[in-house]
């Protein structure tokens, strides 16, 4: 039998594939990397879609998953990365941070080691920033370039969204990545000119050098080995068999849509959740699957008059508006972003401008559908329940159609076409909308979150470490107790950062 491994990573993503680097930096300390889709080592033969930033890869590389956005039952597909750099690989490469806040909210939570004083350096390691990099907020060496498009080297579309936002009386906002920023301005992002930075590529590339790191793609984890309440391996599906890999600690990094997932296949869970599905009840878990935090949205779409100012191989997004909503005590929990498509088959340009809740208090669930491994699993969001989320929902989707009204916007856009301007636009008709026609931002997290032992919710405690068994971490965005004010690529590598670092330097504290 071959001698397990020290550590044995599950999912090669945001922050899988963060965790296998930093911890295999230990050469006395074997590591295993396992990942459900293919892996490209030559960066060079790396397919167009998972290098090109421009635009989002949602078909080549993707899982195949769908959501259920509201309680109307219908449901839409849930994009999610199935190649080494995971989400990272195939997303928009929005690198923001969040507010500091959001990260002392979880440590008054039980998690001290997360607040904004202890998650700063990690942010800082993860980046070599080109824009801000010599500031005491920043990081100017790490594996992640993150720059921000010039005004210059905007769209028309794009510059017109930010002296709209100006027009409008929003502040200019240089670095959204600036602690105390608000207001419109460039994106921070994870790429150089067209070539999308993720985890595979700034992580991963210059770790796979060392002996001590091997990288298993196209292996399926089906679940985790349970022995006298210790994790001791995983089964996996790769090359038409089944087989175990063993390790003295599992790693489990497969995203919060399938960390919960793969925990339910092994057995732990809620009472009730893995029965149904003719697996064995290993160890009730209540909050495996539950606390589901996204960001919902609603976007108005309009023509332009001039087809050429939107072409189809430029940049999807570069800016951004971030601000609070009225009466609110939570800094930049709205957002409005402007995207510009061509319709598959259409000659038809377009630009959407999305309105994007930040700080959502309502939650969903992630259930098994059933237990193959093959089958995604069930994802309920239920947006908008919490009255709280409904009414900053529909003031920032009025902000949002004030941008179609104010020049120089209002000169590019042909017509509206959604909302239909043949309908009245009040609050109940917003409202309606919401609940029919909201939408993910496709920034799952907490359905794994961390806490205390005294927090029944709580699956792991503030090292990632499970509450209820032995030799089990769990990195990755599922860990989150609540969503941050920010697309959750970069805090995702910060996870697997932060705790990638314990793995390396803190060994004995996860029993190495």
């Amino acid at each position: 039998m071959d001698e397990p491994f020290d550590i044995l990573v599950i999912g090669a993503g945001s922050s899988g594939a963060v965790v296998a680097a930093r911890a295999s930096e230990d050469p006395n300390r074997r590591v295993c990397l396992v990942e459900a889709g293919p892996d490209y080592p030559v960066v060079a033969e790396t397919p167009f879609d998972l290098v090109n930033s421009h635009k989002n890869s949602e078909t080549d590389h993707d899982w195949g998953f769908s959501y259920q956005p509201t309680a109307d039952g219908r449901s839409r597909p849930f994009p999610r990365g199935r190649v080494t750099g995971g989400s990272s690989a195939v997303n928009t490469t929005i690198a923001l941070r969040g507010m500091p806040e959001d990260y002392d909210y979880w440590a008054s939570l039980g998690n001290p080691l997360w607040s904004w004083e202890h998650v700063l350096p990690a942010f800082n390691r993860l980046e070599r920033d080109l824009d801000y990099g010599a500031l005491p907020y920043h990081g100017d060496a790490g594996p992640i370039s993150i720059r921000r498009y010039q005004v210059s080297e905007m769209t028309p579309v794009h510059q017109a969204f930010l002296e709209a936002s100006r027009a409008l009386g929003y502040p200019d906002c240089p670095d959204a990545n600036d602690p105390e920023s608000w207001g419109a301005g460039p994106h921070p992002m994870n790429k150089l000119g067209r070539v999308r930075i993720s985890t595979a590529i700034g992580y991963l590339a210059p770790a796979r050098i060392r002996p001590n790191l091997t990288v298993r793609a196209d292996t399926l984890t089906r679940r985790l080995l349970v022995e006298n309440g210790r994790v001791t391996g995983i089964e996996v599906e790769s090359g038409g068999s089944t087989e175990t890999i063993k390790a003295r600690l599992v790693v489990l990094c497969a995203g919060a849509l399938q960390t919960p997932a793969i925990l339910l296949r092994s057995g732990i869970g809620p009472r009730g959740g893995p029965e149904p599905h003719g697996i064995e009840l290993v160890r009730h878990v209540p909050g495996v699957g539950a606390n589901l935090c996204d960001h919902p949205a609603l976007a108005a779409v309009a023509t332009v008059k001039d087809p050429s100012i939107v072409d189809g191989d430029d940049p999807i997004v570069q800016s951004i508006l971030r601000y609070t909503a009225p009466g609110s005590d939570s800094r930049n929990d709205l957002q409005i972003e402007q995207f510009s498509f061509s319709p598959r088959g259409g000659t038809m340009k377009h630009v959407a401008i999305a309105a994007v809740l930040e700080q959502a208090y309502g939650t969903g669930d992630v259930r098994l559908k059933s237990a193959d491994p093959h089958d995604g699993p069930v994802t309920e969001q239920r947006f908008c329940e919490d009255e709280r989320d409904m009414q900053r929902l529909v003031a920032c989707f009025k902000d949002t159609m004030q941008f179609l009204q104010v020049e120089p916007l209002a000169s590019l856009v042909e017509d509206v076409v959604f909302p239909s301007p043949e309908r009245p636009l009040d609050d109940d008709a917003i409202r309606a909308l919401i609940r029919k026609l909201a939408a993910s931002g496709f920034h799952p997290c907490g359905t794994a979150k961390m806490g205390p032992a005294a927090d029944s919710m709580a699956v792991v405690d503030q090292r990632g470490r499970a509450h209820s068994l032995e030799g089990l971490v769990v990195a990755d965005a599922s860990i989150m107790p609540t969503v941050p004010r920010a697309n959750t690529n970069l805090t995702s590598i910060m996870i697997g950062e932060q705790i990638g670092e314990w793995l390396r330097t803190e060994g004995h504290t996860y029993g190495l």
